[in-house]
């Protein structure tokens, strides 16, 4: 199935509400192109009809685009969460957009099962987020989204809708009033696992509550310094973690806005000596009273021939900007954890700057499990006892290295078993609501390695681009 002009509309559409949001034109739509891109990446035939929404746009950009958006396929976009940390009133509006957007990426190229799966993921982590929450829709909707199309590929409750019921319809909530430190720090209990992380990031907040009430009181101030190191393997939440200590920081009165803008080198990186130190300012100026979190840090100051030029230009602007914005800015770097020790000793100003470091260890199995019942319960999808027991049963013969994704892997899963779900009902004309809505274990084991490790593009991508996607991928919970 190619594209039906269904990017470019859904595009049109978020800008118009970016437009109304205060967004610039050019962030929204590089960040919703990159989005698409992810979620189309291992469609045949996508970057063609991605690059009819892009004028002069290339193969090559289409799968720089998908690294940049995978990040999103499981969380709140950068823009959606700048709006959510306003409280802006079309942050409902922009996340519905959002979720059009996820929807019209099943029309890129051939529709893929994995991609029906990416969408609806997206899609109601978008609409979650916002605090828009999802309907199940009527059965006739469904029946419909669920016949098979012309080349035999059912579009299932993911291709119409995109997310299926979440992506279908949803029920604008009232806007919320801002959260209160202990609200916060309510919802980071509420998270799975991460004991060790709770019990530090409580500890740093009492420390920074009571240094902002001295200083109120005009007592003497500790140099305390605010900025932490996050060290662990992928997927174990270390981003949702870092949005939580945004709104904390906030709500404290350290910081002025509150937003998260993630990043990793590609993104302070410029391609001449000279051009990173505007890109890597530029960036900061973005996370100006709020976080700015990169990903993956020690690749601006180690590689396989040691540090480069460029990543030591990005380093030595982020530390002078640090220095010039330290009353409204926090900056949080992650990635594993020896990489990062390195990383830290690699420049003087690092070291003074980031003396707190959190480390973020691997789920358990019953906390894989419990994570895996929340993205599908999310999603409006419920995964049966067999369909749980047969995931306990793919933990235990899963290899727990330091490549092992935790919650992605948890994540993968499901976004596969969606897609698998709409390939069983192809041929059912008008499913039950329960049919539309549970996933069973059949859907958890067929093809399962192959679903889960064809991570990179098809096999039409340059190569650079496929390297690119292997060692990038979005990290949540």
């Amino acid at each position: 199935m190619s594209g039906t002009g269904g990017l470019p509309e859904a595009l049109s559409a978020l800008l118009v509400v970016a437009t109304r949001a205060g967004i610039a034109e050019d962030t929204a739509r590089a960040e919703a192109l990159s989005l698409a891109a992810a979620l189309a990446e291992s469609a045949p035939g996508a970057p063609a009809d991605w690059n009819k929404a892009v004028p002069g746009g290339t193969t090559q950009d289409f799968f720089d685009a998908a690294v940049r958006g995978r990040r999103w396929r499981g969380a709140p976009t950068a823009v959606l969460t700048e709006l959510i940390a306003s409280n802006s009133p079309e942050k409902v509006a922009y996340a519905e957009a959002l979720a059009e957007l996820a929807s019209a990426a099943c029309t890129l190229g051939e529709p893929t099962m994995r991609v029906i799966g990416n969408a609806s993921v997206a899609a109601a982590a978008q609409l979650q987020a916002a605090g828009a929450r999802t309907l199940q829709v009527g059965r006739e909707a469904h029946a419909a989204s669920a016949k098979p199309t012309a080349d035999g590929l059912g579009a299932g409750p993911g291709a119409a809708g995109a997310a299926g019921a979440a992506a279908t319809a949803s029920v604008v909530v009232p806007a919320e009033p801002v959260k209160s430190v202990e609200e916060l720090l309510g919802e980071l209990d509420e998270l799975t696992g991460l004991g060790r992380v709770k019990r530090e990031v409580h500890r740093q907040v009492a420390v920074l509550r009571v240094e902002k009430l001295r200083a109120e009181a005009g007592l003497k101030q500790a140099t305390i310094t605010r900025h932490l190191v996050f060290v662990g393997n992928p997927g174990t939440g270390k981003t949702t973690v870092a949005r939580l200590v945004s709104g904390i920081y906030k709500a404290l009165g350290l910081l002025s806005k509150g937003q998260l803008i993630e990043v990793d080198r590609s993104e302070l990186v410029a391609g001449y000596l000279g051009q990173t130190a505007t890109k890597t300012a530029e960036v900061v100026a973005s996370a100006a009273g709020g976080v700015l979190f990169i990903d993956e840090a020690y690749s601006l100051t180690a590689g396989d021939n040691g540090a480069d030029q460029y990543g030591r230009e990005a380093v030595d602007t982020l530390v002078k900007e640090m220095e010039d914005r330290r009353d409204d800015l926090v900056v949080i770097v992650a990635g594993y954890p020896e990489p990062m020790q390195a990383f830290i000793a690699a420049n003087p100003g690092l070291a003074s700057r980031f003396r707190t470091t959190i480390e973020f260890e691997n789920y358990s199995d019953d906390e894989l499990t419990d994570i895996l019942t929340g993205l599908a319960e999310a999603a409006d999808y419920e995964l049966v006892p067999d369909a749980l027991a047969t995931f306990r049963e793919i933990l235990a013969d899963t290899v727990r290295d330091s490549s092992f994704g935790n919650g992605r892997f948890a994540r993968n899963v499901l976004e596969a078993a969606i897609g698998r779900q709409a390939w069983r009902l192809r041929d059912v004309t008008a499913p039950t609501t329960d049919q539309l809505r549970q996933i069973l274990a059949a859907d958890l084991t067929e093809d399962l390695t192959e679903d889960l490790t064809e991570e990179t593009a098809p096999s039409e991508a340059p190569s650079s681009a496929s390297d690119a996607a292997e060692e990038q991928d979005g990290e949540e919970a």
